[in-house]
């Protein structure tokens, strides 16, 4: 059994759901779970239409809500064309249509909007593109069964970023897919959205549809889980903004991880984590070439210095330093808890007898975890700051590398240098609009291109 995600790209039309249709007939024998994103653009656009409506712009909110729904039934009518399961169909993906404009009209008298409501709109993207995703597919032969995620990916009701409840995933996951995969059919499944035990919707957050399929392939003790999008696997370096960046065609869990936490688009960063669990190999493809080799992620892989490099803009650095810490016990942890409280993540820690530097993203709730540190003493923000993080599992046992490292950035200015405790991560902080040249230096310097 595998479990196969597509991501917006791969189900972005109806010639991109055809070819991914086809990639799916090639994976029969291995009794697939596909997991689906929103069409391309789809989320953003119910995400924009709720925040003009709760903002009073409820005539600009259905215009979006008209042309979403334009989208998705010309999408039908050219996968399925007019026959008795288009027209079913299309009345089902109206009926959805017509809860999200009253949706949009109650966001406009109410004012606001709420994670809650929020979770409800977002989750309209993978709720249309499942059944659209699913009659194309049996269209092309392949018998397919679409799933409403709500009934199986069970979490907790924190709105817009839910956890996920595992063991009441791997119970659903047996009762709802099992006897659809033992039939001898296909599971098609929407990516990114929950609910809670009592029916509640919810949505993990953006890039959630990855994690989604790893919690499904965890929960079904899956064989191998593919990740399906629109670049043949994860690469050296973004190659938007390094251009001779080059396919990495193995690399280690802790390796990926790293990488999908400071930037690296093709991997929502908790994908890795229920993979690892349960040791299954997770595989990238490119869904526009699926003849491409892909990058496989496993436990072990090729020993490799530096593997890729990663960027990060929109940082903030916070400088926290009194000399009331020297000895304090507890101080470190009462720093965290203070970031813990407005659930703002933090990425990079560096210390010393009397201050900590961290860095976090921009988050609205910054100001307040602030207020709570000043009670340790001095505390400065600096923003436009940026990452740039050096991954490979040889790192740490490499000083001569690293010394690279800081030779090929040069005369650029470092607010930080940390070193993972795993050694197979060298973080640099530097000014958010030096990200993509320092990214470019480095990858010139560990694997060759252009380095400007």
């Amino acid at each position: 059994m595998i479990v196969a995600k597509f991501g917006g790209t791969s189900v972005a039309d109806a010639a991109a759901i055809r070819r991914t249709g086809e990639i799916v007939r090639g994976r029969l024998g291995r009794a697939p779970v596909i997991v689906v994103s929103a069409l391309a653009g789809a989320t953003n656009a119910l995400l924009s239409a709720a925040e003009l409506a709760a903002s009073g712009q409820l005539v600009a909110a259905l215009e979006h809500v008209s042309q979403l729904r334009d989208r998705h039934l010309a999408t039908i009518s050219e996968l399925l064309g007019s026959g008795p399961e288009a027209h079913e169909l299309r009345a089902e993906t109206s009926l959805m249509f017509d809860e999200l404009a009253h949706l949009a009209e109650a966001l406009s008298v109410l004012g606001f909007a709420t994670p809650r409501s929020m979770d409800a709109v977002a989750s309209m993207g993978e709720r249309l593109s499942a059944p659209i995703c699913a009659a194309a597919f049996s269209q092309m032969g392949i018998p397919s069964v679409a799933v409403d995620s709500r009934q199986v990916m069970i979490t907790n009701d924190d709105f817009g970023r839910a956890a996920p409840l595992p063991a009441q995933i791997a119970a659903a996951s047996h009762a709802q897919l099992l006897p659809i995969i033992a039939a001898g059919k296909v599971p098609v499944v929407g990516g990114f959205v929950g609910a809670t035990t009592s029916g509640i919707t919810t949505t993990l957050g953006r890039g959630g549809s990855d994690y989604s399929a790893a919690l499904f392939g965890a929960a079904l003790n899956a064989d191998a889980i593919e990740i399906w999008t629109d670049v043949d696997g994860m690469l050296t370096a973004d190659p938007r903004v390094v251009p001779g960046a080059q396919l990495i065609e193995h690399l280690r869990f802790d390796e990926a991880a790293e990488l999908a936490s400071f930037g690296a688009k093709v991997l929502h960063p908790s994908t890795i984590a229920p993979a690892v669990e349960r040791d299954i190999p997770v595989y990238v493809f490119n869904s526009m070439r699926p003849e491409a080799v892909g990058t496989r992620i496993t436990f072990e892989a090729p020993p490799c210095t530096v593997r890729a490099i990663a960027g990060k803009r929109g940082v903030v650095v916070v400088r926290v330093g009194s000399p009331k810490m020297l000895g304090t016990p507890g101080a470190l942890r009462s720093i965290f808890e203070a970031f813990d409280r407005y659930r703002i993540s933090v990425d990079v820690v560096a210390t010393s007898e009397v201050s900590v530097s961290l860095t976090v993203d921009d988050d609205p709730s910054l100001l307040k975890a602030v207020e709570d540190l000043r009670g340790f003493g001095e505390v400065a923000i600096e923003r436009d700051r940026g990452i740039v993080a050096l991954v490979g599992a040889g790192l740490g046992g490499s000083s001569p590398s690293m010394a690279r490292a800081l030779r090929a950035v040069g005369d650029e200015r470092l607010h930080m240098v940390s070193l993972s405790s795993t050694g197979i991560n060298l973080t640099l902080i530097v000014d958010d609009a030096q990200v993509h040249p320092v990214m470019r230096l480095l990858h010139h310097e560990f694997f060759g291109g252009a380095s400007a």
